[in-house]
């Protein structure tokens, strides 16, 4: 698997704790969209996209099956998140 495109859009909001929303695009044939970029106690992280349940719950709508690809999405899209501070800097 090879993520050939990340877009950020950064939301710039002092309250909450969303920063941001990505698309990533996997071997040029297959995109995910609104995947979440959060600010946790402990840094930024990802929470991929969801959809509320009848019960109340959420549940992932895509997500990766190994935590290899979880982090390898993960570090892509924070990756692109931190240049897009670099480029507005």
């Amino acid at each position: 698997m090879e993520i050939t495109d990340v877009r950020i859009r950064k939301i710039e909001q002092p309250e909450g704790k969303l920063r941001g929303v990505a698309s990533i695009t996997i071997d040029d044939a297959f995109v995910v969209h609104d995947i979440k970029v959060i600010q946790g106690d402990r840094g930024l992280f990802i929470a991929m996209p969801s959809r509320k349940t009848s019960e109340g719950d959420y549940r992932d709508i895509a997500h990766p099956i190994t935590s290899h690809a979880r982090d390898k999405i993960q570090t892509a899209i924070l990756n692109a998140y931190e240049e897009t501070d670099k480029e507005t800097a």
